[in-house]
């Protein structure tokens, strides 16, 4: 894998986010830890991580805007002091941005910050953990998305039908694997049960 410089990991970031939002993500991206290179896997143990950002990116369309996404990212959360300073759309990037952590422990709490949101641009990042394994994340999703905020994924889902035709594989293997014996049908499983929703399609 190829090292990634740290000069590079603020254009990947900016990447992630329509250009109408290139200030505050520069505000976000002052205080990301990317000069810290040890960082604790999933093992519980620290180790020296060279690429802080993976290589793998999900390329999507908002609003005829090109973004890409990377799959994962492993750095470390900022200053809990740096972070309340944020403006309430900063802090909604920094939580967007989490949503690709690693560690799905902070993946769902970063989640948790964010429902009640309605914004287009974080429809990417969140529709990512539908094709994810854990299943309280799929809980916290299936609150997060509601009556404010289905317009805009139904929206989303139209202008990345490539995307959600590989997210919804993704949450059927998933179930597959993972949840069959608690949900011995795909209709009883609660990730299809977020896609109906969003689909507008009974189960």
């Amino acid at each position: 894998m190829k090292k990634t410089k740290p000069i590079e990991y603020n254009d990947i970031i900016l990447s992630c986010f329509p250009k109408e939002l290139k200030n505050d993500v520069e505000v976000v991206l002052d205080i990301l830890p990317f000069s810290e290179q040890n960082i604790k896997l999933h093992d519980g143990q620290t180790h020296l991580v060279e690429n802080l950002i993976h290589p793998d990116k999900l390329k999507i369309q908002l609003n005829g805007e090109s973004l890409a996404i990377p799959y994962r990212v492993y750095f470390n959360e900022p200053e809990i002091a740096k972070e309340n300073k944020l403006s309430p759309t900063q802090k909604t990037i920094l939580n967007c941005i989490y949503l690709r952590h690693h560690d799905g422990y902070l993946r769902q709490r970063r989640l948790e910050l964010i429902i009640g949101e309605s914004e287009y641009w974080i429809m990417p990042f969140t529709l990512q953990l539908l094709g994810e394994y854990v299943y309280d994340i799929l809980e916290l999703l299936d609150k997060h998305i509601d009556t404010t905020n289905i317009l805009n994924y139904r929206n989303f889902i139209k202008e990345n039908a490539k995307f959600w035709q590989q997210t919804e594989s993704r949450m059927i293997s998933y179930w597959n694997v993972y949840y069959r014996s608690k949900s011995s049908t795909l209709n009883a499983y609660l990730g299809r049960q977020i896609a109906n929703k969003i689909k507008k399609t009974d189960a």
